[in-house]
């Protein structure tokens, strides 16, 4: 088939999708080979001198792409424990004077959402006064230091104080990527941009599927440092939100801003919605997220998303994996049962820009969580056999696998990815940031819970419940999405809060 036949058939934003997904993974294979280097688990080859190319970035898909390396680094932190924790309680590879317990493990997995609930406050109130780039910057460096952390481990301490301070970079980047993308992208586009963001998050995950379990700890530190510095170097180069220009009344770095980022003709639209307006106190800023109606519904929605995707154990399957497969028995390598589940992380998450400006979000919000219910419900079932310990088990070791990967698949190609577009979409100019930091961290309180608590559960109800459990939460999620989650495909900022009004 030839070019012109591929963009006809896949569409011009698929092609644009895979663009910005394809260039990141070069620069990724470069750094993780180098940082490999160090290590001394590949040989200590020099690079071949590149010719340098003029660093350019005058498109809204530019800029995506470099806050997009944060996402990396978002998606690593969240899959660093799965194989972590086994080294950690390996005593020829733990760099820690004593194993760690399942106990301390637990605590390992879930302290991420600690500094990821408080992260995102701080930047809230900056962002409006001191910019969306600096705040990105902020969330970098914070990153930088907790991999810092990790070349240097020696004590348990210092792995809490890890999972801690990657957390604030987390909240930070997750927040500051989805209000930047948000703005910086026009409406036709909008949806792709920002489910790219989940994308690029799962690649971070995969990568530490793929390489931590055959690396040294310190090795670990190493590839998420070389990701951070690439990171924080390319966001000097990007432009600052015009919306937070606009709100400033700074018309002409607005008018500016736009023209470099491709939309020229949105000028007016910009200046006309968001400058002009009384400046209102931060304090007001909080207090119009509940005040008023738009911001009120916005809060609400991206919520309940938010909950009922943590709900659906997405957050416990990624951070304990490969205790998962241990604890079901499964005759598959957990270690190569984790890197299949990102590998089809990865691919299905592909399907949901492809769709997202064609058929909508919400269709395929539905057709995701019904999808996820019922793999739960299979997963469910393994572990209740197991429980009775069922002849047929013998026969079918290969379920939890199976399983997993249908919820991955359906989940990653609509519920693990539309929310951040919609996070995204929510909340007026002046609250944004402050409307999607609460939604968040609320959010990530409801995972912190939820993991902390797994072992018990487990303990307690079995995998069979603890797994139906999830899988009823899917099937809330359907009829929530269903009578409460507007639909937004091809909808303006202004016009989403004017429907929510």
């Amino acid at each position: 088939m030839d070019l012109d036949g591929f963009r006809v058939a896949f569409g011009r934003k698929y092609l644009l999708l895979i663009k910005v997904f394809t260039s990141e993974l070069t620069a990724l294979k470069v750094l993780i080979r180098f940082s490999l280097c160090i290590d001394g688990s590949l040989s200590r080859r020099s690079p071949r001198p590149r010719k340098k190319k003029k660093c350019e970035l005058n498109s809204c898909e530019e800029g995506s792409r470099v806050v997009n390396i944060g996402q990396i680094i978002v998606g690593y932190s969240v899959g660093w424990s799965a194989p972590i924790i086994p080294k950690l309680q390996d005593p020829d590879q733990t760099p820690l004077p004593d194993l760690i317990t399942d106990f301390q493990a637990s605590w390992i997995g879930s302290l991420l959402y600690i500094g990821a609930m408080v992260g995102p406050y701080g930047t809230g109130f900056l962002s409006n006064h001191i910019g969306r780039r600096p705040c990105l910057m902020i969330g970098a460096v914070l990153n930088i230091v907790a991999y810092i952390l990790v070349v240097t481990t020696t004590n348990l301490a210092m792995i809490y104080a890890i999972r801690i301070v990657s957390g604030l970079g987390m909240g930070i980047t997750i927040v500051g990527n989805i209000v930047y993308v948000g703005e910086i992208a026009s409406t036709h586009i909008r949806g792709i941009l920002l489910t790219s963001t989940s994308i690029v998050g799962i690649t971070g995950t995969l990568i530490v599927y793929a390489v931590v379990p055959f690396v040294s700890y310190v090795a670990t530190g190493w590839i998420a440092l070389a990701i951070c510095l690439l990171h924080i170097v390319s966001l000097f180069f990007i432009p600052e939100s015009p919306v937070y220009y606009a709100m400033k009344d700074e018309d002409v770095k607005t008018a500016k801003t736009l023209h470099l980022l491709g939309r020229s003709s949105d000028v007016q639209k910009i200046l006309e919605t968001y400058s002009n307006k009384k400046k209102a106190s931060s304090l007001k800023d909080w207090i119009e997220i509940f005040t008023i109606k738009s911001n009120r519904w916005s809060l609400f929605i991206t919520f309940m998303l938010g909950a009922l995707q943590q709900l659906s154990g997405v957050a416990v399957v990624l951070f304990f994996a490969t205790t998962i497969f241990e604890l079901a028995g499964s005759s598959i390598r957990s270690d190569i049962a984790t890197i299949i589940i990102g590998v089809t992380r990865l691919v299905s998450s592909l399907i949901a820009p492809l769709f997202i400006e064609r058929s909508g979000r919400k269709i395929l919000l539905l057709c995701s969580m019904m999808a996820c219910a019922l793999s739960l419900a299979v997963l469910g079932l393994y572990f209740y056999l197991d429980r009775i310990q069922s002849d047929v088990l013998e026969n079918i070791g290969w379920l939890p696998l199976f399983a997993l990967i249908i919820y991955f698949f359906c989940y990653e190609a609509g519920f693990g990815t539309i929310p951040n577009a919609i996070v995204g979409e929510m909340f007026r100019a002046n609250v944004r940031s402050n409307g999607s930091s609460l939604a968040i961290t609320l959010t990530w309180l409801v995972g912190f819970a939820l993991t902390t608590s797994f072992t018990t559960m487990v303990e307690n109800l079995g995998g069979d419940v603890t797994f139906w459990i999830f899988g009823g939460s899917c099937v809330f999620s359907f009829l929530f999405t269903l009578f409460c989650v507007p639909e937004t495909k091809g909808m303006t900022l202004k016009e989403i809060q004017d429907m929510l009004s």
